[in-house]
């Protein structure tokens, strides 16, 4: 499974008010909508740059501290974004994340740039630039996480493979 796309690079410790400002929480409820808004307290109209389905949120350490706000990891993925990749996520963060189907790559962040157009192999562990320049590698994915995602997220997993019978 191999993901291309142009990175938007943040730094460290972006949260989840950062990726998605309170102000919202309770005044918008459809995710589609509410993506309008990702990041717009640190970068303004960030909206409008994005490629959906083409445009890779890269970050530092600690990427999605905060609260638990099941709508940040949301709004990324209702936005287009096909992954985030950071040196490391927050827990919660990264829990939900996987529950939607939002794939996120901890890696070394440092070498990888603004604008860059990058190709992440998930089964290889490796992230390169288009041209085929190895930037860094990291743990290639488990079959667990590629299924999740490869379904959309836990509960089309649990539907699945799972003995409960859940209704949606």
């Amino acid at each position: 499974m191999k993901l291309e796309g142009k990175v938007y690079k943040f730094g460290d410790n972006i949260n989840t008010d950062f990726i998605i400002s309170g102000r919202y929480k309770f005044s918008i409820s459809d995710m589609k909508e509410l993506s309008r808004y990702i990041f717009e307290d640190i970068r303004p109209n960030f909206y409008s740059e994005i490629i959906p389905g083409k445009s890779i949120v890269v970050g530092g350490i600690n990427f999605g501290l905060g609260s638990s706000r099941e709508q940040a990891p949301w709004v990324i993925k209702e936005a287009g974004i096909i992954c985030v990749v950071a040196k490391s996520f927050a827990r919660i963060f990264y829990r939900n994340s996987y529950n939607i189907g939002l794939p996120l790559v901890e890696a070394d962040t440092t070498n990888i740039n603004e604008n860059d157009e990058i190709v992440i192999d998930l089964e290889k562990g490796i992230i390169s630039k288009k041209n085929g320049e190895e930037i860094v590698r990291f743990t290639p994915f488990d079959n667990f996480r590629k299924e999740l995602l490869r379904l959309g997220g836990i509960i089309n997993y649990l539907k699945k493979y799972g003995d409960l019978k859940l209704e949606v």
